[in-house]
């Protein structure tokens, strides 16, 4: 697979020196990735961020440039079949993975391959939703890369009966009678963030969501349309897991997670139930946010920013 360059349009110009590439893991997934490094002056290290599920590095351009004004340098990757990373599945819109643990070996290979070697430490990690729950599990299993962990809207769990045992058993036996590869129930190829703005459970501003959408009209082929059966039956383990009540305890290393108090997208609930047990975390719920804190209005964004910069030692004071 060639590499697919970061798209520029005039509302979402790539910033200033970007190095973009591709990595293979082990297992031969294609990966693209991005990083930056930090303006001149006093150097606090690398924010690593990591998307949800359908997005892509250029949605988070915005957020690599408040990340350098703040004096840390940035790495960012495109998980395993989306944004410029590898499909693999014929249809590209389908969002498909065999086992989250996958996700987790994106993590290791890009962090060994690009972070280690060309950012400066200490390393932390900013996460939101699906990307909220890979660095959950990674945080649960002890690993040590990232100082700290930053998590918007983590996918602890999915709101109302939608992850309810009847649901999760279906699409176990589709999966086992070899639909993985198939669309979800009542899910297509339309591209997520393309639809019209209005009664869209992302974000509030016009602004924002107009721009995501024109980098999904610049290059097409950044989308993703609805999950697979494979992806929703791994996913939907990975979520039971974190309804344990002895899994947050095991975490150790210092957790922010934030929430939206409008998310209709994850459970904010599963969130506070979850964040409340852990060791060395803490979490802040912002009223009225929905799903994508990044990508929200001024106001709803200024309290996220100003949680990291009381979180993230060193950071220098904002607004």
């Amino acid at each position: 697979m060639s590499l697919v360059p970061l798209v520029s349009i005039p509302a979402n110009p790539v910033p200033d020196g970007a190095v973009v590439g591709m990595l293979t893991t082990p297992d031969g997934a294609k990966l693209r990735f991005a990083r930056w490094l930090p303006p001149p002056g006093p150097r606090l290290g690398t924010v690593c961020v990591f998307t949800g599920r359908a997005e892509s590095i250029e949605k988070y351009f915005e957020t690599v440039n408040d990340l350098r004004a703040r004096g840390f340098a940035v790495a960012a990757l495109d998980w395993r079949g989306q944004g410029g990373s590898a499909r693999r599945l014929r249809e590209p819109l389908k969002g498909y993975v065999r086992r989250f643990s996958d996700y987790e070996t994106d993590v290791e290979t890009f962090v060994r391959e690009v972070v280690l070697p060309d950012c400066p430490p200490p390393h932390y990690a900013l996460a939101h939703s699906m990307g909220g729950a890979v660095m959950l599990r990674l945080a649960h299993a002890g690993s040590r890369w990232f100082d700290r962990f930053v998590l918007s809207a983590p996918m602890v769990g999915l709101p109302g009966r939608i992850t309810a045992w009847p649901s999760r058993m279906a699409l176990r036996l589709l999966r086992l009678f070899g639909s993985g590869g198939a669309y979800v129930p009542g899910g297509n190829g339309t591209v997520t963030g393309a639809e019209p703005f209005e009664g869209n459970p992302l974000t509030s501003d016009p602004v924002r969501y107009a721009r995501n959408a024109a980098i999904l009209a610049e290059n097409p082929a950044l989308g993703l349309g609805a999950p697979t059966v494979a992806w929703a039956d791994t996913a939907f383990r990975a979520m039971a897991e974190f309804s344990n009540p002895g899994y947050p305890s095991r975490i150790r290393q210092p957790v922010l997670i934030v929430a939206a108090g409008a998310d209709t997208v994850v459970s904010t609930a599963a969130i506070e139930a979850f964040a409340i047990h852990l060791r060395a975390g803490s979490h802040l719920v912002i009223p009225g946010a929905r799903h994508e804190l990044l990508q929200e209005q001024d106001r709803i964004r200024a309290q996220f920013w100003a949680a990291f910069d009381a979180f993230v030692p060193g950071t220098p004071p904002f607004g």
